[in-house]
């Protein structure tokens, strides 16, 4: 997260409700913010687009960047 990509607002919480999301980062090793940010999106139904974080892992031929034509070669034709 970005700090131009987020808004900045203030609520109020019931100090119960302030404990639990306080836990609930704790144990998500996440802050607060993040914690009700995600709150928040699963309850308006926002889903944010999943990130690639597998990319260099594994195992493959290693030459995919350098030799992209032959193996697309043949893709997408019937």
């Amino acid at each position: 997260m970005s700090a131009g990509r987020v808004k900045k607002t203030s609520i109020y919480l019931e100090p119960e409700l302030d404990a639990a999301i306080k836990h609930r980062a704790e144990v998500l090793g996440i802050s607060k913010a993040e914690a009700i940010r995600r709150a928040v999106a699963r309850e308006v139904g926002v889903r944010k687009q999943p990130r690639i974080t597998a990319i260099g892992v594994g195992e493959g031929p290693g030459d995919v960047a350098d030799n992209h034509d032959a193996y697309l070669a043949g893709m997408g034709e019937d």
